[in-house]
């Protein structure tokens, strides 16, 4: 391919270097492309399926048209569909498109070099992001069944699951057993053999809960144990819960050995509402293994809270600030992705007035302290002042939507025998409370 007077603004490298699995077997470009769904629609997805389980390969998808057409779309400097997350910074201000170009620059002249008009490549990936499962011991308010087995469990012993449903089909058990092989015989094998040829450069380890997964310390232990962790950056998305595997701990034993890795370990607040919204949470537990990880590091961009900003997380962001003080760590910040209106764990589920003069308080107060390490905080709150909020972007049924979902909460907190609720959080400012007792 004819290479372009000047890389297009709209070129992201992970159609060239990168393959992304769900645990349910639906690939995508990445985590956040957002595309019509294969099999079983995904939360970010732009349309359904028909609920039949007909899993592509990596080499049906490597070169299928719909990624041909990405790429050319690409190295055309078009804006593809798929990437609105990046084009809009709908997720955070520091986008994945600039991760995969800070990491995969230099392989910028082999992808024109191996890339031919139809968009057909012939570089293999060499970056992986395959959830072998949805595996999960938390029950994360702003999650859901398809990444986290703890969800999907408590749904099925109270019967919240529309297994009518073509979306659900997954959880049918003859369909979750063809999933299982499927994982096992040909995900796990795919790569094996990317392991086995010393070709994988990036992983992110991501889940559910990617340390509760045999996976990832057979492969980790296998890397290392090949003489491959010196060619190899791990980067991990995790709820830090544990940090040991049938006596493999992954920071002597694998962290130590690879070139270079990451742990952004989520965290939505602290104590009480940091438990609340992410159910399983241990906050001491969490900190002590927080340390431990920053005793090991060799750089501060090693660890990194990973908070995901909600509703009742708006009443956490001084705390998080003063930890990242108390840590000297660095913050990954993001908002409560939201595509329906029901999504009331989003902080843009508030009408504009209150949204906006709690949000301004909030930056006014922490401007003079913020850091150059907190800053992501201050990015995203003021990012959150341009959005769209539920009321606007749904006008018709946001009402609806805002009450579908506060029901959910409600639901879940008697499900949980919740004894400190979203009333008890939302108490703490007049103006919001007010509004959340008025939804009916």
């Amino acid at each position: 391919m004819n290479k372009p007077e000047n890389k297009p603004d709209t070129l992201c490298l992970a159609p060239w270097t990168h393959t992304y699995l769900s645990p349910q077997s639906e690939r995508r470009l990445c985590c956040a492309s957002r595309e019509p769904a294969q099999n079983f629609k995904q939360y970010i997805d732009t349309s359904d399926a028909d609920g039949i389980y007909n899993p592509l390969t990596l080499d049906e998808w490597w070169n299928s048209e719909h990624v041909k057409t990405v790429r050319k779309k690409m190295l055309n400097n078009e804006v593809p569909e798929e990437c609105q997350v990046c084009n809009h910074k709908l997720l955070n201000t520091d986008v994945y498109r600039s991760y995969f170009w800070h990491w995969f620059k230099h392989k910028y002249d082999e992808v024109l070099e191996t890339t031919d008009e139809t968009g057909y490549t012939t570089m293999k990936p060499v970056s992986w992001d395959y959830r072998f499962s949805n595996l999960c011991n938390f029950k994360c308010r702003m999650c859901g069944d398809m990444l986290s087995s703890s969800w999907e469990s408590e749904e099925r012993k109270h019967n919240m699951v529309d297994l009518s449903n073509p979306k659900n089909n997954w959880m049918r058990p003859d369909v979750k057993q063809e999933i299982s092989k499927f994982q096992d015989s040909v995900v796990r094998n795919e790569f094996q053999e990317a392991v086995d040829e010393h070709r994988v450069e990036e992983i992110y380890w991501v889940g559910g809960e990617p340390l509760m997964m045999e996976e990832h310390w057979d492969f980790m232990k296998q890397i290392v144990d090949n003489g491959d962790g010196g060619n190899i950056y791990a980067r991990y998305n995790t709820n830090l819960s544990r940090v040991d595997y049938k006596g493999v701990n992954l920071f002597s034993d694998i962290l130590a050995h690879v070139r270079d890795w990451q742990i952004c370990a989520s965290l939505d607040g602290t104590g009480k509402i940091g438990e609340y919204i992410r159910t399983g949470l241990d906050y001491s537990k969490w900190l002590s293994f927080y340390k431990q990880a920053q005793a090991i590091q060799t750089n501060p961009r090693q660890m990194r809270i990973d908070f995901t900003l909600t509703l009742p997380g708006l009443f956490e962001v001084k705390n998080i600030i003063a930890l990242i003080k108390e840590l000297n760590t660095m913050l990954l910040a993001k908002v409560t992705f939201a595509f329906t209106p029901d999504i009331v764990m989003s902080p843009l589920c508030l009408p504009r007035k209150i949204l906006h003069k709690y949000v301004n308080n909030l930056i006014e107060e922490i401007r003079p302290e913020v850091t150059n390490l907190q800053q992501p905080m201050l990015d995203v709150l003021e990012n959150l002042l341009t959005r769209q909020t539920f009321e606007e972007e749904w006008e018709e049924w946001h009402k609806d939507g805002i009450s579908k979902g506060k029901q959910r909460i409600l639901t879940l907190e008697n499900i949980r025998n919740d004894t400190y609720t979203m009333d008890d959080i939302l108490k703490q400012d007049k103006d919001i409370y007010e509004w959340w007792k008025a939804i009916t």
